[in-house]
């Protein structure tokens, strides 16, 4: 059985997946969609190292960002992962905050072509160059039926749509209407649902954690791959723009914590709205579901 422990940044997702993996006698598999980067473990809150010590984790840390890794390439990728252990073992835990990854990992992902590297560089410029309205424009006009379902407001996800039309003249509506294989092991999935303000408070503790911790530092060693997909998310862009003299770095860190709140919403909302997940209040032990 693959149990899966999801919800927004912050809510203590990583603690829960070690107390459950450790009580079924198993290991973690990650569908965290910039965890798999080993350069940017502070911006991400990569589990420490004393964490990934408890339990042995799977997918955090592999890749490097000079590298693409696309939730179609995850997907084949963890599901392979997920088969092998599964047919060995009783259980797996999968733990995450990438609503998309989950979905690949747990019903697949259609089989998106591959999208050359000059291609993918020459969006990721027009979207620097031209801005997300811009974006929005031009992935409405190209695909309306995916511009319909999409966060409109996840540069990534736009972007990817671009790439693949501009490199395959595919759309990807098209393309996902072709229907990958069921999971094929039982799934659970819990989600942990904490009050709104809690979440909040506990989301800019993180955040000036992360400032503590060095996120300056990190973020500076990445501006050569500031392009990178993975790098165009909350916490980069913000110190990205304190570094080009956009804002001080109280108005950065300050900017961190508003948009990580935006996005811990986003969060809320495909996981409510997408899957069928049991939720719980937080520090609920969910190994006590284990004999249910």
């Amino acid at each position: 059985m693959l149990w899966v422990i999801a919800g927004p940044t912050a809510s203590g997702k990583t603690s829960a997946a070690i107390a459950l993996a450790k009580a079924l006698n198993t290991e973690i598999i990650s569908f965290d969609s910039r965890q798999f980067f080993r350069e940017i473990p502070i911006g991400t809150a990569a589990p420490t190292k004393n964490e990934l010590s408890q339990v042995s984790h799977h997918f955090i840390g592999n890749k490097s960002i000079r590298e693409s890794f696309s939730a179609g390439e995850y997907a084949r990728e963890a599901r392979a992962f997920c088969r092998r252990w599964l047919d060995q073992h009783e259980h797996l835990v999968a733990v995450g905050g990438s609503g998309l990854y989950l979905s690949a990992l747990v019903r697949g992902f259609d089989d998106i072509p591959d999208v050359e590297e000059n291609i993918r560089k020459q969006v990721n410029e027009d979207i620097q160059n031209r801005g997300l309205d811009w974006l929005q424009a031009e992935v409405k006009s190209i695909d309306p039926d995916y511009y319909a379902k999409v966060d409109v407001h996840n540069p990534r996800r736009l972007g990817r749509a671009l790439e693949v039309y501009r490199s395959n003249g595919k759309r990807l509506s098209d393309i996902q209407k072709n229907k990958s294989d069921d999971f094929p092991f039982p799934v659970r999935m819990f989600g942990i649902d904490w009050p709104r303000h809690e979440l909040y408070g506990r989301i800019e503790q993180r955040v000036d954690m992360m400032v503590a911790e060095g996120l300056l530092e990190e973020v500076r060693a990445m501006l050569p791959y500031r392009n990178h997909q993975a790098l165009q998310t909350v916490g980069y862009k913000e110190i990205f723009a304190y570094l080009d003299g956009n804002y001080t770095i109280d108005e950065a860190v300050a900017a961190i914590k508003t948009n990580t709140r935006r996005y811990a919403k986003r969060q809320l909302t495909w996981f409510r709205n997408k899957e069928e997940l049991t939720w719980v209040p937080p520090n609920t032990p969910i190994e006590q579901y284990i004999s249910s």
